[in-house]
Protein backbone atom coordinates (compact mmCIF):
# COMPACT_ATOMS: atom_id res chain seq x y z
CA UNK A 1 0.00 0.00 0.00
CA UNK A 2 1.95 3.30 -1.14
CA UNK A 3 -0.59 6.05 -0.41
CA UNK A 4 1.28 7.95 2.21
CA UNK A 5 0.10 7.92 5.97
CA UNK A 6 0.20 11.67 5.71
CA UNK A 7 -3.03 11.73 3.21
CA UNK A 8 -5.18 10.02 6.20
CA UNK A 9 -3.83 12.49 8.91
CA UNK A 10 -4.29 15.66 7.17
CA UNK A 11 -7.45 15.17 5.20
CA UNK A 12 -9.23 13.08 8.80
CA UNK A 13 -12.01 11.50 6.87
CA UNK A 14 -10.48 7.82 6.17
CA UNK A 15 -8.79 5.30 7.26
CA UNK A 16 -7.15 3.18 4.21
CA UNK A 17 -7.25 -0.59 4.19
CA UNK A 18 -5.90 -2.73 0.70
CA UNK A 19 -4.94 -1.54 -1.91
CA UNK A 20 -6.80 1.40 -3.90
CA UNK A 21 -7.96 -1.10 -6.19
CA UNK A 22 -10.36 -2.26 -3.73
CA UNK A 23 -12.99 0.68 -3.44
CA UNK A 24 -14.57 -0.35 -0.03
CA UNK A 25 -13.36 -1.83 3.39
CA UNK A 26 -11.61 -5.60 2.54
CA UNK A 27 -14.28 -7.90 3.59
CA UNK A 28 -13.02 -10.92 1.56
CA UNK A 29 -12.17 -14.31 3.25
CA UNK A 30 -9.26 -16.14 1.93
CA UNK A 31 -11.48 -19.22 1.19
CA UNK A 32 -13.45 -17.90 -1.32
CA UNK A 33 -13.71 -14.28 -1.06
CA UNK A 34 -15.82 -13.10 -4.38
CA UNK A 35 -18.19 -15.89 -4.80
CA UNK A 36 -22.15 -14.97 -3.41
CA UNK A 37 -24.14 -17.95 -2.99
CA UNK A 38 -27.98 -17.04 -3.82
CA UNK A 39 -30.61 -19.70 -3.72
CA UNK A 40 -32.00 -18.42 -7.02
CA UNK A 41 -30.15 -16.22 -9.40
CA UNK A 42 -31.85 -12.46 -9.67
CA UNK A 43 -33.61 -11.18 -13.18
CA UNK A 44 -31.16 -7.72 -13.29
CA UNK A 45 -32.20 -4.80 -15.48
CA UNK A 46 -29.97 -2.13 -16.21
CA UNK A 47 -31.40 1.02 -17.89
CA UNK A 48 -28.34 3.39 -19.25
CA UNK A 49 -28.82 6.84 -20.70
CA UNK A 50 -26.24 9.51 -22.28
CA UNK A 51 -25.43 12.48 -20.65
CA UNK A 52 -28.36 12.63 -18.22
CA UNK A 53 -27.01 14.46 -15.27
CA UNK A 54 -27.44 13.61 -11.59
CA UNK A 55 -29.79 16.08 -10.29
CA UNK A 56 -32.07 16.72 -13.63
CA UNK A 57 -35.04 14.28 -12.37
CA UNK A 58 -38.69 15.97 -10.94
CA UNK A 59 -38.02 14.55 -7.20
CA UNK A 60 -34.38 16.30 -6.81
CA UNK A 61 -36.70 19.94 -7.18
CA UNK A 62 -33.19 20.96 -9.20
CA UNK A 63 -35.64 22.09 -11.90
CA UNK A 64 -38.96 22.72 -10.36
CA UNK A 65 -41.11 22.56 -13.77
CA UNK A 66 -39.35 19.25 -14.95
CA UNK A 67 -42.06 16.14 -14.54
CA UNK A 68 -40.43 12.52 -14.22
CA UNK A 69 -43.06 10.29 -12.40
CA UNK A 70 -41.43 7.33 -13.50
CA UNK A 71 -37.95 8.38 -11.78
CA UNK A 72 -39.76 9.53 -9.12
CA UNK A 73 -41.16 6.44 -8.54
CA UNK A 74 -38.19 4.53 -8.23
CA UNK A 75 -36.82 6.41 -6.00
CA UNK A 76 -39.54 6.18 -3.69
CA UNK A 77 -39.61 2.37 -4.17
CA UNK A 78 -36.04 2.13 -4.59
CA UNK A 79 -33.18 4.09 -3.48
CA UNK A 80 -31.61 7.46 -4.97
CA UNK A 81 -27.76 7.74 -4.44
CA UNK A 82 -26.64 11.42 -5.05
CA UNK A 83 -23.16 10.78 -4.85
CA UNK A 84 -22.50 8.70 -7.77
CA UNK A 85 -19.82 9.21 -10.00
CA UNK A 86 -18.25 7.99 -13.42
CA UNK A 87 -14.37 7.30 -14.08
CA UNK A 88 -14.41 9.19 -17.19
CA UNK A 89 -16.72 11.79 -18.32
CA UNK A 90 -16.86 10.55 -22.01
CA UNK A 91 -19.02 8.10 -23.47
CA UNK A 92 -16.92 5.53 -24.69
CA UNK A 93 -14.72 5.24 -21.66
CA UNK A 94 -17.42 5.31 -19.19
CA UNK A 95 -19.14 2.75 -21.20
CA UNK A 96 -15.59 0.16 -21.10
CA UNK A 97 -15.57 0.91 -17.44
CA UNK A 98 -19.19 -0.10 -16.81
CA UNK A 99 -19.04 -3.42 -18.98
CA UNK A 100 -15.57 -4.11 -17.97
CA UNK A 101 -15.13 -2.92 -14.20
CA UNK A 102 -12.11 -1.05 -14.81
CA UNK A 103 -10.72 2.44 -15.04
CA UNK A 104 -10.15 3.93 -18.22
CA UNK A 105 -6.66 3.71 -17.89
CA UNK A 106 -6.78 -0.08 -17.39
CA UNK A 107 -9.09 -1.06 -20.00
CA UNK A 108 -7.51 1.65 -22.63
CA UNK A 109 -10.87 2.69 -23.87
CA UNK A 110 -9.88 6.08 -22.98
CA UNK A 111 -11.82 8.18 -25.73
CA UNK A 112 -14.58 7.70 -27.65
CA UNK A 113 -11.60 6.96 -30.97
CA UNK A 114 -9.49 4.70 -28.91
CA UNK A 115 -10.35 1.20 -30.10
CA UNK A 116 -11.49 -1.83 -28.18
CA UNK A 117 -8.11 -3.74 -27.63
CA UNK A 118 -9.41 -7.16 -28.09
CA UNK A 119 -8.80 -8.61 -24.62
CA UNK A 120 -11.29 -7.38 -22.97
CA UNK A 121 -14.10 -9.11 -21.12
CA UNK A 122 -17.80 -7.79 -20.37
CA UNK A 123 -19.41 -8.74 -17.53
CA UNK A 124 -22.43 -9.68 -19.46
CA UNK A 125 -20.21 -12.85 -20.37
CA UNK A 126 -20.03 -14.31 -16.94
CA UNK A 127 -23.76 -13.96 -16.56
CA UNK A 128 -23.95 -15.62 -19.78
CA UNK A 129 -22.11 -18.75 -18.77
CA UNK A 130 -23.64 -18.88 -15.50
CA UNK A 131 -26.87 -19.67 -17.72
CA UNK A 132 -28.33 -16.18 -17.98
CA UNK A 133 -30.06 -14.79 -20.96
CA UNK A 134 -28.36 -11.84 -21.91
CA UNK A 135 -30.20 -8.89 -24.05
CA UNK A 136 -28.45 -5.80 -25.18
CA UNK A 137 -30.78 -3.24 -26.91
CA UNK A 138 -29.27 0.15 -28.11
CA UNK A 139 -26.13 2.85 -27.84
CA UNK A 140 -22.93 0.69 -27.97
CA UNK A 141 -20.51 3.48 -28.73
CA UNK A 142 -17.90 2.13 -26.54
CA UNK A 143 -14.20 1.58 -28.75
CA UNK A 144 -15.77 1.87 -31.99
CA UNK A 145 -18.71 2.87 -33.96
CA UNK A 146 -20.19 -0.25 -34.91
CA UNK A 147 -23.21 -1.69 -34.52
CA UNK A 148 -22.16 -5.53 -34.68
CA UNK A 149 -23.30 -8.12 -31.97
CA UNK A 150 -20.71 -7.96 -29.15
CA UNK A 151 -19.67 -11.10 -27.08
CA UNK A 152 -21.86 -11.69 -23.88
CA UNK A 153 -25.31 -11.14 -25.03
CA UNK A 154 -27.61 -14.10 -26.22
CA UNK A 155 -29.85 -11.28 -27.99
CA UNK A 156 -28.18 -7.76 -29.78
CA UNK A 157 -30.24 -4.75 -31.31
CA UNK A 158 -27.86 -2.04 -31.42
CA UNK A 159 -26.82 0.81 -34.18
CA UNK A 160 -23.70 2.58 -35.64
CA UNK A 161 -21.92 5.26 -33.67
CA UNK A 162 -24.20 7.95 -31.67
CA UNK A 163 -27.45 6.75 -33.64
CA UNK A 164 -29.88 8.79 -34.58
CA UNK A 165 -33.31 9.96 -32.95
CA UNK A 166 -35.54 9.28 -35.77
CA UNK A 167 -36.03 6.63 -38.31
CA UNK A 168 -33.23 4.51 -36.84
CA UNK A 169 -31.40 1.42 -38.38
CA UNK A 170 -30.75 -1.72 -35.77
CA UNK A 171 -29.01 -4.23 -36.36
CA UNK A 172 -30.80 -7.00 -34.75
CA UNK A 173 -27.94 -10.30 -34.22
CA UNK A 174 -26.41 -9.45 -37.18
CA UNK A 175 -29.33 -8.59 -39.62
CA UNK A 176 -30.12 -4.65 -40.06
CA UNK A 177 -33.59 -3.56 -39.99
CA UNK A 178 -34.60 -0.04 -40.97
CA UNK A 179 -37.53 2.03 -39.43
CA UNK A 180 -39.51 4.34 -40.83
CA UNK A 181 -42.55 6.57 -40.34
CA UNK A 182 -41.36 8.42 -37.90
CA UNK A 183 -39.90 6.19 -35.77
CA UNK A 184 -38.85 7.24 -32.40
CA UNK A 185 -35.38 5.41 -31.06
CA UNK A 186 -36.24 5.50 -27.31
CA UNK A 187 -39.84 4.03 -28.06
CA UNK A 188 -38.70 1.65 -30.25
CA UNK A 189 -35.74 0.15 -28.04
CA UNK A 190 -37.95 -0.17 -25.33
CA UNK A 191 -40.80 -1.88 -27.23
CA UNK A 192 -37.96 -4.24 -28.11
CA UNK A 193 -36.69 -5.01 -24.73
CA UNK A 194 -40.32 -5.48 -23.57
CA UNK A 195 -41.09 -8.00 -26.17
CA UNK A 196 -37.58 -9.83 -25.65
CA UNK A 197 -38.01 -10.00 -21.92
CA UNK A 198 -41.73 -11.60 -22.70
CA UNK A 199 -40.38 -13.56 -25.17
CA UNK A 200 -37.68 -15.37 -22.80
CA UNK A 201 -37.70 -18.59 -21.59
CA UNK A 202 -39.19 -18.34 -18.29
CA UNK A 203 -36.97 -21.03 -16.35
CA UNK A 204 -33.95 -18.74 -16.63
CA UNK A 205 -32.73 -15.81 -15.17
CA UNK A 206 -32.38 -12.67 -17.50
CA UNK A 207 -30.07 -9.77 -17.21
CA UNK A 208 -31.33 -6.78 -19.80
CA UNK A 209 -28.80 -3.78 -20.93
CA UNK A 210 -30.86 -1.48 -22.10
CA UNK A 211 -28.84 1.46 -23.49
CA UNK A 212 -30.70 4.39 -24.39
CA UNK A 213 -29.63 7.24 -26.76
CA UNK A 214 -31.18 9.74 -24.76
CA UNK A 215 -30.46 12.26 -23.84
CA UNK A 216 -27.46 13.40 -26.04
CA UNK A 217 -27.16 16.11 -28.22
CA UNK A 218 -28.77 17.69 -30.22
CA UNK A 219 -31.77 16.94 -28.57
CA UNK A 220 -34.85 15.56 -30.06
CA UNK A 221 -37.75 14.50 -28.07
CA UNK A 222 -40.70 12.33 -29.16
CA UNK A 223 -43.25 14.29 -30.98
CA UNK A 224 -46.07 13.83 -28.28
CA UNK A 225 -43.64 15.52 -25.72
CA UNK A 226 -42.00 18.37 -28.40
CA UNK A 227 -43.32 21.86 -26.84
CA UNK A 228 -44.25 20.91 -23.09
CA UNK A 229 -41.91 22.84 -21.84
CA UNK A 230 -41.77 25.71 -24.15
CA UNK A 231 -40.77 29.19 -22.61
CA UNK A 232 -39.54 27.60 -19.26
CA UNK A 233 -36.54 28.42 -18.03
CA UNK A 234 -33.55 27.16 -15.37
CA UNK A 235 -31.97 29.33 -12.72
CA UNK A 236 -28.64 30.03 -13.84
CA UNK A 237 -25.84 28.66 -11.71
CA UNK A 238 -23.52 30.83 -9.30
CA UNK A 239 -20.61 30.08 -11.20
CA UNK A 240 -22.52 30.96 -14.94
CA UNK A 241 -20.75 34.75 -15.24
CA UNK A 242 -17.03 34.74 -13.35
CA UNK A 243 -15.47 33.46 -17.22
CA UNK A 244 -16.85 36.80 -18.59
CA UNK A 245 -16.80 39.44 -16.08
CA UNK A 246 -13.18 38.38 -15.19
CA UNK A 247 -13.63 37.89 -11.38
CA UNK A 248 -12.43 34.30 -12.08
CA UNK A 249 -8.96 35.45 -11.48
CA UNK A 250 -9.71 36.79 -8.36
CA UNK A 251 -11.50 32.68 -7.64
CA UNK A 252 -8.59 31.69 -8.74
CA UNK A 253 -10.02 29.30 -11.84
CA UNK A 254 -7.64 28.26 -14.23
CA UNK A 255 -7.32 30.14 -17.30
CA UNK A 256 -8.30 27.09 -20.11
CA UNK A 257 -11.91 27.55 -18.35
CA UNK A 258 -12.21 31.25 -19.26
CA UNK A 259 -11.27 30.29 -22.86
CA UNK A 260 -13.58 27.25 -23.08
CA UNK A 261 -16.13 29.79 -22.98
CA UNK A 262 -16.26 30.87 -26.15
CA UNK A 263 -15.79 27.44 -27.90
CA UNK A 264 -17.75 23.73 -28.89
CA UNK A 265 -18.28 23.35 -24.95
CA UNK A 266 -18.65 26.52 -23.83
CA UNK A 267 -21.74 28.48 -23.18
CA UNK A 268 -21.48 31.42 -25.26
CA UNK A 269 -20.56 29.38 -28.83
CA UNK A 270 -22.53 26.25 -27.92
CA UNK A 271 -21.79 23.72 -30.41
CA UNK A 272 -20.50 26.60 -32.61
CA UNK A 273 -23.73 27.98 -32.57
CA UNK A 274 -25.70 31.03 -31.32
CA UNK A 275 -28.28 29.51 -29.80
CA UNK A 276 -29.86 30.48 -26.68
CA UNK A 277 -29.24 28.04 -23.48
CA UNK A 278 -32.65 27.87 -21.86
CA UNK A 279 -34.00 26.84 -25.19
CA UNK A 280 -31.80 24.22 -25.10
CA UNK A 281 -32.35 22.73 -21.79
CA UNK A 282 -35.95 22.56 -22.70
CA UNK A 283 -34.72 20.27 -25.80
CA UNK A 284 -32.57 18.65 -23.34
CA UNK A 285 -35.77 17.94 -20.76
CA UNK A 286 -38.27 17.17 -23.02
CA UNK A 287 -35.93 14.75 -24.50
CA UNK A 288 -35.62 13.18 -20.87
CA UNK A 289 -39.14 12.49 -20.79
CA UNK A 290 -39.14 9.61 -23.15
CA UNK A 291 -36.29 7.73 -21.02
CA UNK A 292 -39.24 7.91 -18.16
CA UNK A 293 -41.45 7.23 -19.98
CA UNK A 294 -39.34 3.93 -20.99
CA UNK A 295 -38.88 3.20 -17.12
CA UNK A 296 -42.29 2.91 -16.74
CA UNK A 297 -42.92 0.54 -19.40
CA UNK A 298 -40.54 -1.62 -18.16
CA UNK A 299 -41.81 -1.45 -14.39
CA UNK A 300 -45.26 -2.16 -15.80
CA UNK A 301 -44.37 -5.55 -17.58
CA UNK A 302 -42.20 -6.48 -14.39
CA UNK A 303 -45.50 -5.82 -12.25
CA UNK A 304 -47.93 -7.62 -14.99
CA UNK A 305 -45.72 -10.50 -14.84
CA UNK A 306 -45.06 -10.92 -10.84
CA UNK A 307 -41.74 -9.70 -11.53
CA UNK A 308 -41.68 -6.62 -9.67
CA UNK A 309 -40.58 -7.35 -6.23
CA UNK A 310 -37.43 -9.58 -6.92
CA UNK A 311 -36.16 -7.91 -9.55
CA UNK A 312 -33.07 -5.69 -9.33
CA UNK A 313 -33.65 -2.44 -11.65
CA UNK A 314 -31.14 -0.29 -11.76
CA UNK A 315 -30.75 2.82 -13.60
CA UNK A 316 -27.73 5.10 -14.24
CA UNK A 317 -26.44 7.70 -16.72
CA UNK A 318 -23.14 6.95 -18.77
CA UNK A 319 -21.94 11.01 -17.58
CA UNK A 320 -22.99 13.69 -16.40
CA UNK A 321 -23.57 16.97 -18.19
CA UNK A 322 -22.82 20.66 -17.17
CA UNK A 323 -25.92 23.77 -18.14
CA UNK A 324 -23.66 26.66 -17.57
CA UNK A 325 -21.79 25.81 -14.17
CA UNK A 326 -18.21 27.40 -14.83
CA UNK A 327 -19.44 29.21 -18.10
CA UNK A 328 -19.24 25.38 -19.56
CA UNK A 329 -21.98 23.19 -20.79
CA UNK A 330 -21.54 18.85 -21.95
CA UNK A 331 -19.09 17.07 -19.76
CA UNK A 332 -15.08 16.06 -19.94
CA UNK A 333 -13.95 18.26 -16.79
CA UNK A 334 -14.08 16.99 -13.61
CA UNK A 335 -16.87 20.01 -11.86
CA UNK A 336 -19.18 18.12 -9.85
CA UNK A 337 -22.00 18.17 -12.86
CA UNK A 338 -20.18 16.23 -14.98
CA UNK A 339 -18.74 13.77 -13.04
CA UNK A 340 -22.00 13.12 -10.84
CA UNK A 341 -24.60 10.99 -13.00
CA UNK A 342 -27.94 9.31 -11.65
CA UNK A 343 -27.95 6.02 -9.96
CA UNK A 344 -31.73 4.53 -8.69
CA UNK A 345 -31.92 1.37 -7.98
CA UNK A 346 -34.81 -0.41 -6.96
CA UNK A 347 -35.56 -4.27 -5.56
CA UNK A 348 -38.52 -4.38 -2.63
CA UNK A 349 -37.49 -8.20 -2.17
CA UNK A 350 -33.64 -6.87 -1.15
CA UNK A 351 -34.15 -3.62 0.99
CA UNK A 352 -36.99 -0.67 1.27
CA UNK A 353 -37.85 2.08 -0.25
CA UNK A 354 -37.01 5.89 -0.01
CA UNK A 355 -33.33 5.75 0.71
CA UNK A 356 -30.65 8.63 0.15
CA UNK A 357 -27.93 7.04 0.90
CA UNK A 358 -24.63 9.37 0.62
CA UNK A 359 -21.92 7.16 0.26
CA UNK A 360 -19.97 7.30 -3.15
CA UNK A 361 -20.39 4.67 -5.76
CA UNK A 362 -18.57 4.96 -8.82
CA UNK A 363 -19.50 3.45 -12.21
CA UNK A 364 -17.07 0.24 -11.89
CA UNK A 365 -19.52 -0.96 -9.22
CA UNK A 366 -21.94 -1.63 -11.78
CA UNK A 367 -20.46 -5.36 -13.10
CA UNK A 368 -19.75 -6.53 -8.82
CA UNK A 369 -22.95 -5.63 -8.11
CA UNK A 370 -25.20 -7.33 -11.04
CA UNK A 371 -22.21 -10.23 -11.01
CA UNK A 372 -22.86 -10.59 -6.87
CA UNK A 373 -27.01 -10.72 -7.67
CA UNK A 374 -26.28 -13.54 -9.44
CA UNK A 375 -23.74 -15.66 -7.08
CA UNK A 376 -20.85 -15.31 -9.53
CA UNK A 377 -17.60 -14.73 -8.85
CA UNK A 378 -16.00 -11.42 -9.15
CA UNK A 379 -12.60 -11.59 -11.39
CA UNK A 380 -9.92 -9.94 -10.03
CA UNK A 381 -9.50 -7.35 -12.09
CA UNK A 382 -12.65 -6.04 -11.20
CA UNK A 383 -11.34 -3.25 -8.49
CA UNK A 384 -14.95 -2.06 -7.75
CA UNK A 385 -17.87 -3.65 -5.08
CA UNK A 386 -21.04 -4.43 -5.00
CA UNK A 387 -23.64 -1.44 -3.54
CA UNK A 388 -25.97 -3.34 -2.32
CA UNK A 389 -24.58 -3.55 1.15
CA UNK A 390 -25.48 0.22 1.79
CA UNK A 391 -29.00 -0.25 0.30
CA UNK A 392 -29.56 -3.15 3.08
CA UNK A 393 -28.10 -1.56 5.53
CA UNK A 394 -24.40 -3.51 6.02
CA UNK A 395 -22.85 -1.37 8.67
CA UNK A 396 -19.90 -3.87 8.47
CA UNK A 397 -19.24 -2.84 5.05
CA UNK A 398 -17.18 1.01 5.10
CA UNK A 399 -17.93 2.99 2.29
CA UNK A 400 -15.69 4.41 -0.24
CA UNK A 401 -13.21 7.22 1.01
CA UNK A 402 -12.30 8.99 -2.49
CA UNK A 403 -13.00 8.66 -5.86
CA UNK A 404 -10.20 8.80 -8.59
CA UNK A 405 -10.61 10.48 -12.14
CA UNK A 406 -9.15 10.42 -15.12
CA UNK A 407 -9.49 12.12 -18.78
CA UNK A 408 -7.09 12.55 -21.22
CA UNK A 409 -6.84 15.41 -23.91
CA UNK A 410 -8.86 14.69 -26.84
CA UNK A 411 -7.28 15.92 -30.80
CA UNK A 412 -11.03 16.53 -31.90
CA UNK A 413 -11.59 18.97 -28.63
CA UNK A 414 -8.25 20.61 -27.56
CA UNK A 415 -10.42 23.21 -25.30
CA UNK A 416 -10.11 20.98 -22.12
CA UNK A 417 -6.61 18.96 -20.49
CA UNK A 418 -6.10 15.79 -19.53
CA UNK A 419 -6.98 16.02 -15.75
CA UNK A 420 -6.12 13.38 -12.89
CA UNK A 421 -8.62 14.05 -9.94
CA UNK A 422 -9.17 13.06 -6.41
CA UNK A 423 -12.27 13.76 -4.67
CA UNK A 424 -13.30 13.12 -0.98
CA UNK A 425 -16.14 13.61 1.19
CA UNK A 426 -14.46 17.31 1.93
CA UNK A 427 -12.19 17.75 -0.99
CA UNK A 428 -11.62 17.42 -4.60
CA UNK A 429 -8.27 17.88 -5.91
CA UNK A 430 -7.74 18.45 -10.16
CA UNK A 431 -3.90 18.07 -11.24
CA UNK A 432 -3.83 19.02 -15.22
CA UNK A 433 -1.49 17.57 -17.18
CA UNK A 434 0.59 19.09 -20.45
CA UNK A 435 -1.08 22.87 -19.96
CA UNK A 436 0.85 25.58 -18.24
CA UNK A 437 -2.06 26.38 -16.05
CA UNK A 438 -2.99 25.94 -12.43
CA UNK A 439 -4.58 22.81 -10.65
CA UNK A 440 -7.44 23.00 -8.60
CA UNK A 441 -8.88 22.54 -5.13
CA UNK A 442 -11.77 22.87 -4.00
CA UNK A 443 -13.55 22.08 -0.23
CA UNK A 444 -17.00 20.59 -1.02
CA UNK A 445 -17.89 20.88 2.43
CA UNK A 446 -18.45 24.58 2.72
CA UNK A 447 -18.21 25.38 -1.15
CA UNK A 448 -20.14 23.09 -2.96
CA UNK A 449 -20.83 24.90 -6.12
CA UNK A 450 -16.62 24.67 -6.70
CA UNK A 451 -16.31 28.54 -6.52
CA UNK A 452 -13.06 29.56 -5.09
CA UNK A 453 -10.09 27.65 -5.95
CA UNK A 454 -8.06 27.28 -2.38
CA UNK A 455 -4.84 26.09 -4.75
CA UNK A 456 -2.68 28.87 -3.37
CA UNK A 457 -3.83 28.68 -0.31
CA UNK A 458 -0.90 28.62 2.48
CA UNK A 459 -2.58 26.19 4.82
CA UNK A 460 -4.03 23.82 1.93
CA UNK A 461 -0.73 22.71 0.41
CA UNK A 462 -0.39 19.75 2.48
CA UNK A 463 -3.57 18.52 1.46
CA UNK A 464 -3.07 19.18 -2.27
CA UNK A 465 0.23 17.73 -2.11
CA UNK A 466 -1.04 14.91 -0.40
CA UNK A 467 -3.33 14.54 -2.41
CA UNK A 468 -1.31 14.52 -5.74
CA UNK A 469 0.63 11.58 -4.25
CA UNK A 470 -2.42 9.33 -3.73
CA UNK A 471 -3.37 10.08 -7.68
CA UNK A 472 0.06 8.91 -8.39
CA UNK A 473 0.22 6.53 -6.02
CA UNK A 474 -3.59 5.16 -7.53
CA UNK A 475 -2.40 5.41 -10.86
CA UNK A 476 1.25 3.31 -10.48
CA UNK A 477 -0.86 0.51 -8.64
CA UNK A 478 -3.27 -0.06 -11.32
CA UNK A 479 -0.92 0.67 -14.23
CA UNK A 480 -1.85 3.88 -15.29
CA UNK A 481 1.36 5.53 -15.70
CA UNK A 482 1.31 5.79 -19.35
CA UNK A 483 -0.59 8.80 -21.36
CA UNK A 484 -2.21 7.08 -24.63
CA UNK A 485 -0.83 8.25 -28.16
CA UNK A 486 -3.25 7.51 -30.89
CA UNK A 487 -3.12 7.67 -34.63
CA UNK A 488 -5.24 11.77 -35.96
CA UNK A 489 -4.29 12.80 -39.17
CA UNK A 490 -7.41 15.10 -39.57
CA UNK A 491 -8.44 18.38 -39.33
CA UNK A 492 -10.21 19.02 -35.71
CA UNK A 493 -13.66 18.89 -35.54
CA UNK A 494 -14.11 20.90 -32.52
CA UNK A 495 -11.66 23.79 -32.71
CA UNK A 496 -13.05 26.69 -34.76
CA UNK A 497 -10.09 28.53 -34.18
CA UNK A 498 -7.83 26.12 -36.35
CA UNK A 499 -9.85 25.33 -39.39
CA UNK A 500 -9.03 23.44 -42.13
CA UNK A 501 -5.50 23.02 -40.41
CA UNK A 502 -3.86 19.45 -39.77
Amino acid sequence: MRILKTVIAILGVYALTGSTETAFANTKTENDSSTIQKPKPRNVIFILTDDHRYDYMGFTGKVPWLQTPNMDKLAAEGAYLPNTFVTTSLCSPSRASILTGQFSHSHTIVDNQAPDPGNLTYFPEYLQKAGYQTGFFGKWHMGDHGDEPQPGFTHWESFPGQGVYYNPTLNINGERVAYKDSTYITDLLTEHAVDWMDKRDKNKPFFLYLSHKAVHAGFQPAKRHKGIYKGKKIKLPATYEQTKTGKYRDLKWPQWVADQRISWHGVDYMYHSNRDLYEMVVDYCETLLGVDESIGSVMEYLKKEGLDESTLIIYMGDNGFSWGEHGLIDKRHFYEESVKVPLLVRCPELFEGGKVPQQMVQNIDIGPTVLAEAGVKQPENMPGVSFIPILIGNTEMASRKEIFYEYYWEYDFPMTPTVFGMRTDQYKYMKYQGIWDRNELYDLQNDPEEMYNLIADPDKQEIAKSMSSAIYDWLEETNGMNIPLKRTVKYRFGDFKHQQEH
